[in-house]
């Protein structure tokens, strides 16, 4: 009975070290891009077992945890749901792609784990939360215009590389603001490029259904299914008006011909109406010219962003280049942007969610625990 089981003990760990030794044979046969390949174990320590404790939330690709590895600093452990265990190859050189990319305003890919017919990512940690906690008021009491505009600007810059930059391009499929987090200083990185790819989806941009989130997705591609990268631009259309107004995307307790942002914004927008939704943090009534003008600027961008042709969209690469042009237009009244005035929350402690959608009153402690309303759980 013993040698039955000290052989099965050792087939098991001969199978993981063979699972390891063929992952890190295939990444490095595809293109010489290395990043750390995680045990399942590991994972599993540096979660405690993806513990609800460390849970930071959940969101369409799959569940965020808290976690430490080797390095004793923090991470963000995403665990990818609906996962494509036929073609184990192709998920790798996705992932590969993903690592391959680098710019400072996108989320850093550290490393991953594939055993046990597990897909998970392993990203750098944000500890600011993302941008629509501090529009929502769930974390701080506001953002001012100049650091909006400033995150606003350099989500464009992150997006419009993954457009351009990238062979083959790289179209988000779910840009909102959960999606774009914070670090330290307020520095914005977008989050979860490149992950549409892992599932079980078609080769092709075309897809059998909608991907995204209801209230950021472009009407054509709702209707026809045909994903371009102007699909980014009416989804960061969405953010933008966000960033001016502090609405919900999607709300059901305003009038049912408002539930919708986008319909509230193009109305307000064409009609010159924009101030009505302004949000009254911005104060853009008071004596700064520069914020009322770049404010209706942006939202003239995000007009042009909202567009339903495709065709009548600018691109990225414009978008990013505008919003570059009207922050640069403060310095021409001598003045400078910066993040004075931000409810600055930098410690870990104060982080309720990262690369997630949905997220929860949690966050991680200096003192090495995951926080939430109950108080401190030791990792």
């Amino acid at each position: 009975m013993i040698c039955v089981v000290l052989i099965c003990c050792f087939a098991r760990k001969k199978s993981s070290s063979r699972t390891k030794h063929n992952m890190k044979r295939l990444f490095s046969d595809a293109s010489g891009i290395n990043i750390p390949i995680y045990t399942y174990k590991e994972i599993e320590k540096a979660t405690n077992g993806f513990s609800e404790k460390q849970r930071l939330g959940t969101g369409a690709f799959g569940t965020v945890y808290a976690g430490k590895l080797h390095t004793n600093s923090w991470v963000a452990i995403k665990r990818i749901k609906h996962r494509d265990t036929d073609c184990i190859e192709q998920v790798v050189n996705e992932i590969k792609l993903i690592s391959s990319v680098s710019h400072p305003n996108l989320v850093r890919l550290l490393g991953c784990s594939m055993e046990n017919g597990e897909q998970i990512l392993v990203y750098e940690f944000m500890p600011n939360g993302t941008l629509c906690q501090h529009l929502q008021r769930e974390r701080g009491d506001g953002l001012p215009w100049p650091v909006r505009l400033t995150i606003a600007t350099e989500t464009a810059q992150a997006i419009a590389h993954l457009h351009s930059a990238i062979d083959p391009p790289i179209y988000h499929r779910d840009i909102k603001s959960s999606n774009i987090l914070l670090d330290y200083n307020f520095k914005s990185k977008v989050a979860d490029f490149g992950l549409s790819r892992l599932g079980k989806t078609e080769t092709s941009h075309i897809s059998t259904a909608p991907q995204g989130t209801p209230g950021y997705l472009d009407p054509q591609y709702h209707q026809n299914f045909h994903l371009s990268d102007k699909s980014d631009v009416y989804s960061f259309g969405v953010v933008l008006i966000e960033i001016i107004t502090a609405l919900k995307v999607i709300d059901f307790s305003r009038p049912p011909n408002e539930a919708n942002l986008a319909s509230i914004a193009t109305d307000r927008i064409s009609k010159g109406r924009l101030d009505e939704i302004i949000d009254p943090f911005l104060n853009p009534s008071s004596n700064d010219p520069w914020t009322l003008s770049s404010i209706h600027n942006v939202a003239e961008l995000a007009f042009r962003c909202l567009a339903f042709h495709r065709d009548m969209r600018p691109t990225m690469m414009e978008v990013a280049m505008e919003l570059e042009q009207i922050k640069l237009s403060r310095w021409e009244l001598g003045e400078e942007i910066n993040c004075e005035g931000a409810s600055l929350e930098a410690s870990p402690c104060s982080s309720s969610s990262n690369l997630s959608e949905q997220p929860l009153s949690k966050g991680i402690n200096k003192n090495g625990g995951v926080q939430n309303r109950n108080g401190l759980f030791m990792l």
